[in-house]
């Protein structure tokens, strides 16, 4: 016979009954001085008494056991003794350690899609129940719909970080404080966004002779690849047309623009999270 799911073991001792007499203690957890007599089975749960005086029972040993019955003969009235290994009613969190709270396991970088969910998490041994604070980049975060606290077990703490954007990108840090000490854990999320013209290039006219500037924004994490094109082929950039990339447009110049400098131009950009164009119509005069 087991008594299941409460701690620290303890030891009763009762009288051997008949078989199904044992069935008293299956769903009772038994104090560890009760006893149970042949001839006072009306009093107590399961027909343990808490007053083992009551009944006069020999000295006999405590023996090193496992979980389970063991069956020592012991002279007593011919009879013999059962020892039952049953579990007290104290709780598991009773029997933690008062003490500072200790990240057992650390805090991981993680990596945030533009627009989905990223979870911070870390394993913690507090008693008792510690306070928790997230942080960002050194700013507390309120718990709300941005950023959610989350406690999905007594040893874990995480953090959701909701609606991701390029924003969200930094170093975040969890406080975790109890009345005996505070630690700290930190870790970085890091926000992937795919690649769009933000904003695409103007149509122009210009005559010919001066100088044409094409210019588009672009956003990305990790930041875009970009191409432009006429007319759907590469340009071949040299002293006269050429284009710079920067970290939020890129910009297109055409000098000492010529008559077949016309046609449609196009923007493009490109990172492993996806692609973008954005177009427009140059006319020479």
């Amino acid at each position: 016979m087991k008594c299941f799911g409460l701690l620290p073991l303890e030891w009763i001792w009762r009288r051997e009954l008949l078989r199904e007499d044992l069935q008293d203690v299956q769903s009772e957890a038994c104090a560890p001085s009760w006893v149970h007599s042949e001839h006072q089975r009306s009093s107590g749960p399961g027909g343990c008494r808490p007053n083992p005086s009551l009944v006069s029972w020999p000295q006999v040993q405590r023996y090193p056991v496992s979980v389970g019955i063991i069956d020592i003969p012991v002279p007593f009235e011919h009879e013999r003794i059962l020892i039952f290994l049953c579990f007290s009613h104290r709780s598991r969190k009773e029997l933690r350690e008062k003490g500072p709270p200790k990240i057992l396991q650390d805090l991981k970088d993680v990596v945030l899609v533009e627009g989905s969910a990223a979870k911070l998490e870390c394993r913690v041994s507090a008693f008792p129940d510690p306070f928790i604070v997230w942080s960002k980049d050194g700013k507390e975060l309120k718990d709300g719909p941005k950023y959610r606290y989350v406690f999905e077990d007594p040893d874990f703490v995480a953090l959701v970080v909701r609606d991701g954007v390029l924003a969200d990108l930094g170093k975040y840090t969890v406080s975790i404080k109890n009345p005996f000490g505070q630690t700290y854990g930190s870790a970085c999320i890091l926000v992937e966004v795919p690649a769009k013209v933000s904003k695409g290039p103007d149509n122009k006219q210009a005559k010919r002779g001066t100088t044409v500037v094409l210019k588009a924004e672009i956003s990305g994490e990790p930041p875009p690849d970009v191409a432009w094109l006429k007319d759907g082929d590469d340009i071949e950039e040299d002293d006269r047309v050429f284009f710079d990339i920067g970290d939020t447009n890129t910009i297109l110049t055409i000098k000492n623009a010529k008559l077949s400098d016309a046609g449609k131009y196009e923007v493009f950009v490109e990172n492993h999270l996806g692609t973008d164009q954005s177009f427009a119509r140059v006319d020479i005069l």
